[in-house]
């Protein structure tokens, strides 16, 4: 999973379509894209990798990377 961040939804826009001409570029299918109408939160599937490219307000709001850390201290706490 890659998790990236554009200025502005044109930006996101922009990054995501060239994102998806270069996958079917280098793999000759195409990427699953949601999202590109209001570009806040795009998401382009590779098959292989999720990438989710976010303006920095959503990305902020959502803040996968909470989501998905791993939680060390809640694990060692249950195991006291």
């Amino acid at each position: 999973m890659i998790i990236a961040s554009g200025r502005s939804g044109r930006h996101v826009a922009a990054l995501a379509d060239h994102l998806s001409h270069q996958v079917k570029k280098l793999t000759g299918r195409p990427a699953n894209v949601e999202g590109m109408p209001n570009a806040d939160w795009v998401l382009i599937d590779t098959g292989d990798v999720i990438v989710h490219l976010f303006r920095p307000e959503v990305r902020e709001f959502y803040n996968l990377e909470k989501i998905w850390a791993s939680d060390t201290s809640a694990h060692l706490a249950t195991q006291h």
